[in-house]
């Protein structure tokens, strides 16, 4: 392959110029010689006559040459200009390209967004609607819960009155209720004097009814320690009996501040028994024993003898003047005229019972002895064990109540 030189138009320009210049030159000398007749300087004349004419000829050929690179020079400024134009074209379309596969991929980005939340907007619809659905599905039941519920209670509320004893002899009890069943133990004493402490705190001017349905009486310790619950609250405690309140529970029935009872409830008074159920003991035991009861009879007798307006003496006459076995037993209407009970009711008004007794749950009754059978085959309560120097007070003529052995 031939290696194109590129010779600038300037340099060979002058270089021709000067080689014209020098046959121009060589031509007049030759003209002179011609002149002068001789025959060298014709023979000069001739040869430089050729030299002139071959240097012109190359003079041509050199300025074709010249145009001829300089029309390559052109050529190839255009060729160069061409490829620049073709290298931006290219760039400037390989720009675009990017920048058109960028406006896709943005528009593809920017759909698939809009898809991505057009399905989260979906899925949220759909969760909001089985959320609603489920809040409602709760919400019925919910509400039949609550209706169930409502069903329970009455439309009525608790009524309190200071003076609960109505014109037409109702007695209207409050839900500042105790209950008093069964035989008096240390259990019961503790469930009755927390609620008479309790209702103190609450309220010091409303009454705080003990309502005795049946009680054969049971331990002095546990029943004097609920007698005094009564003395020392500043809430007027009333004493309602509505079957039985024998020996312990007639004392405190008899004692109260106030006390309430059915014309055909029975109260039962008598001394303190001196049987131990079993017990053996020594005479000088049996002295200690009887002792102690006699002191418990003087602090519980003494006061309801009191009230009766007799001594203690006269108390215990009456009761064997009226039964052999010292049971003084009454119906509440005759009991009221020995002043062991203060008014005789034709009805009782229970306001707390509020609630369906089949839905509540009840406070637990304080009679938490279970039945059983002796080992004589009757049925039998065996009873807790006392504390010493405490003895029970209550009617028990068939031993039904109980101490082991």
């Amino acid at each position: 392959m031939k290696k194109l030189i590129i010779i600038p138009a300037a340099i060979a320009a002058t270089s021709f110029s000067a080689l014209a210049q020098t046959a121009a030159t060589d031509q007049k000398n030759s003209e002179n010689k011609k002149n002068n007749s001789n025959p060298e300087l014709e023979t000069l004349t001739k040869n430089n006559s050729l030299k002139a004419e071959k240097l012109k000829a190359e003079l041509a050929d050199a300025r074709a040459e010249i145009a001829r690179l300089k029309l390559q020079r052109e050529l190839l400024t255009e060729q160069q200009q061409i490829t620049k134009l073709k290298q931006k074209a290219k760039h400037q379309s390989e720009i675009e390209a990017a920048q058109t596969l960028e406006q896709k991929l943005k528009l593809e980005a920017a759909i698939a967004k809009s898809q991505a939340s057009l399905a989260e907007s979906k899925l949220s619809l759909e969760t909001t609607k089985l959320l609603r659905k489920t809040t409602i599905q709760e919400a019925e039941l919910e509400a039949i819960k609550i209706s169930a519920q409502r069903e329970k209670y009455s439309d009525n509320k608790p009524v309190y009155l200071e003076k609960p004893l109505l014109d037409d002899n109702t007695l209207v009890i409050s839900d500042r209720r105790i209950a008093f069943n069964g035989p008096v133990t240390s259990k019961t004493a503790n469930y009755i004097c927390d609620r008479i402490h309790f209702y103190n705190n609450k309220d010091k001017k409303h009454p705080i009814f003990i309502v005795i349905d049946s009680s054969p009486g049971g331990s002095v310790m546990a029943g004097y320690r609920i007698l005094k619950a009564m003395e020392g609250s500043e809430a007027p405690v009333h004493v309602v009996v509505k079957s039985f309140a024998a020996s312990m529970a007639a004392t405190i029935a008899t004692l109260a501040e106030e006390s309430y009872a059915y014309p055909n409830a029975l109260i039962l008074h008598h001394q303190i028994s001196s049987s131990y159920f079993f017990t053996t003991m020594n005479l000088t035991q049996q002295k200690e024993a009887l002792e102690d009861s006699k002191k418990w009879w003087k602090k519980l007798a003494t006061p309801i003898a009191k009230k009766m307006g007799i001594t203690t003496e006269e108390f215990i006459k009456q009761m064997y003047n009226k039964n052999s076995d010292g049971d003084w037993v009454e119906f509440a209407s005759d009991a009221k005229k020995l002043k062991w009970i203060n008014h005789i009711v034709s009805g009782i008004k229970e306001t707390a019972e509020v609630i369906n007794p089949d839905a509540s749950k009840k406070t637990p009754n304080t009679r938490t002895l279970k039945e059983t059978t002796g080992n004589d085959g009757k049925p039998c309560i065996y009873l807790p064990r006392l504390n010493p120097l405490d003895a029970y007070f209550l009617y028990n003529p068939d031993g039904y109540y109980r101490l082991k052995k």
